[in-house]
């Protein structure tokens, strides 16, 4: 299916794998070399033609030019860096390849501190002249959106030489750390019933139907885990306490404050989620696994057993091409235009499929740059949950070629409305399916994955966020032993999974292979925010088609041009209103009331 394929991978057939060449066609190409010498030339003219002069600019009509030119600079940065990060990706224990991502990084690093000034200027230029710039000419107010965030930041802004020193640091800061966490994880092996597996492969097994098979593979990670827990618990320290000191100095007040600011999201929005997700614990994880554990004749789940399949799911190993005709039928069928922008992915080298040792876990899509593509990646291992992975990612590549066009600066969207895409192309291709199951038994079972992927999707990840919550606000009061953390993460999944589930030996451990907690402290609440985002928007759809898809259309496109609020609006939704929650987690109380009135 793809212009690079891997051969005979099992039983998947031809898995597609990245063509990078799109970017640059080797990190030793003239091509490459010539890229980073361009953009340090362009940064320093940059630097020399606009510091010190923005507040005149934007009196004289200049400022625009000067917006251009940093999206120019900013799209060849962002090629390079894409370059040096997917090739690590790859085959992240490659010596040679982190080697050069860091080179890289440091690199760019150096070179966008010359361009350091552009957003701290802006931000002390006159509101009223700004304002007045902004609305005599039109090209500039394209743009207004992202000025009224870049204003947000303004009472958190440091000095330009503080900047620079905080922006000089990270490179052995926060960023030494993101990597140090991602190759050990990338490194670490675990011993299942003789055989020697990677941590993707290990944690896919957690969802075999066989029951020992889980509970070994439970174990073996939970081995491994400890045995390098002091590590986990020390990155974890290190990075919560480099993140109170930036705090600290800027002057945040909440915790999180920095993310919902960088989500262009209210903390009152997010607090409100926050409260509603656990207010419904009850009546969606406790309730459901209870009657799980039912199914399975058990008086409780065993932790290994929380993503269990029924023993009437269709545990049918899915082929690649097969995979690919679902998914993108199940977009086809809301949009044919939607499953047109969807198809270049699958016959151009946009996607890197199989698993492989050294290659990073998880999945994602990397939006690259919008003159660009976006490059997704899985570890698909034949699962009807790799299925839906593969519609999240698509979902995401999706929205951000839709996006594109909007440009380097505008094409960029918060993160509470990244997932938007992402998750309703998972609801597509759900329904797709569900609608072609006729056997009752597996469309029962169908239903209860959707039901606990959307719990892992809301319950799970706002306990990730409590769980973040407690950690860094007891790293206040001092340096957190292991035993602490972990028994932090006890208590917040007593609190989300309820009695159903027992916490096995070796649970207590599981916080420490979460990358999000490395790499984009509180991130995780995006995850619930889109996903109850999502029931809303398909209950408008489910209401009313006709002219849904359009509408649907232009929110991907606005990328972060517009707040969330004015994009919510042409559907009725108003993140604000507590009811708006309510409405998505309403969903997910009827899939669980439609199982249990059918239930076995």
């Amino acid at each position: 299916m793809s212009a690079a394929a891997q051969k005979g991978h099992n039983q998947f057939g031809n898995l597609p794998v990245w063509d990078l060449d799109g970017l640059y066609p080797g990190k030793d190409s003239p091509e490459f070399k010539a890229a980073l010498e361009e953009a340090k030339a362009l940064a320093t003219k940059f630097e020399s033609d606009y510091k010190g002069k923005l507040a005149d600019l934007t009196k004289s009509g200049g400022l625009i030019k000067a917006i251009k030119d940093s999206e120019t600079l900013g799209d060849l940065t962002g090629r390079i860096g894409s370059f040096s990060f997917l090739q690590y990706a790859q085959r992240s224990t490659d010596p040679d390849r982190a080697k050069f991502m860091g080179d890289i990084n440091e690199a760019l690093t150096t070179l966008s501190t010359r361009v350091l000034f552009f957003e701290l200027e802006l931000n002390r230029i006159d509101d009223a002249e700004l304002d007045a710039a902004l609305a005599r000419d039109p090209e500039l107010g394209r743009y207004k959106t992202w000025f009224a965030e870049l204003r947000k930041a303004k009472p958190y802004q440091l000095d330009d030489k503080l900047e620079e020193l905080f922006h000089d640091k990270s490179v052995t800061a926060f960023s030494a750390w993101n990597r140090l966490f991602d190759e050990t994880m990338s490194a670490l092996e675990f011993e299942v019933d003789g055989e020697t597996l990677n941590l993707e492969s290990t944690l896919h097994l957690l969802s075999e139907k066989d029951e020992n098979k889980r509970e070994s593979a439970f174990k073996a990670l939970a081995k491994t885990f400890k045995a390098n827990g002091r590590l986990f618990a020390h990155i974890t320290n290190v990075l919560a306490k480099d993140k109170e000191i930036s705090d600290r100095w800027r002057g945040y007040q909440d915790i999180a404050d920095s993310r919902h600011m960088a989500n262009s999201v209210e903390r009152e929005v997010v607090d409100a989620l926050q409260k509603a997700v656990e207010d419904a614990y009850p009546r969606l994880s406790h309730r459901y696994y209870k009657m799980k554990a039912k199914w399975f004749g058990k008086d409780k789940l065993n932790a290994w057993d929380r993503n269990a399949p029924l023993p009437t799911s269709d545990e049918r190993v899915w082929d690649w091409d097969t995979a690919v005709t679902t998914v993108l039928d199940a977009y086809g069928r809301f949009s044919p235009d939607l499953a047109e922008v969807a198809k270049p992915f699958f016959n151009s080298g946009w996607i890197d499929a199989p698993t492989g040792n050294g290659k990073l876990s998880g999945a994602f899509a990397h939006p690259t740059v919008p003159s660009a593509h976006p490059y997704l990646m899985l570890n698909y291992l034949g699962r009807t949950r790799d299925i839906m992975t593969l519609a999240h990612e698509l979902g995401h590549g999706v929205h951000q070629r839709l996006a594109a066009a909007q440009g380097p600066i505008l094409a960029n969207t918060p993160l509470t409305l990244a997932e938007t895409a992402s998750v309703f192309g998972e609801m597509l291709t759900f329904r797709s399916l569900l609608d072609k199951t006729t056997d009752p038994k597996q469309r029962f079972a169908l239903l209860s994955s959707k039901v606990e992927d959307m719990l892992n999707t809301v319950v799970r990840q706002i306990a990730f966020y409590s769980f973040e919550r407690k950690v860094h606000t007891a790293r206040r009061q001092g340096e957190l032993r292991l035993e602490e953390i972990n028994q932090i993460w006890r208590e917040v999944q007593k609190a989300s999974l309820g009695d159903g589930i027992v916490q096995n030996e070796g649970y207590e451990i599981f916080w420490t292979y979460i990358p999000h907690f490395i790499h984009s402290p509180f991130y995780v609440y995006a995850y619930a925010f889109g996903d109850c985002l999502v029931n809303s928007l398909y209950a408008q759809y489910e209401k009313s088609s006709e002219g849904f898809a359009e509408r649907y259309f232009e929110l991907l496109k606005a990328g972060g041009s517009k707040h969330h609020s004015e994009l919510l609006a042409p559907f009725g939704l108003d993140a604000k209103d507590p009811n708006f929650w309510s409405l998505g987690l309403s969903m997910i109380e009827g899939l669980i009331d439609e199982l249990e009135a059918t239930s076995p």
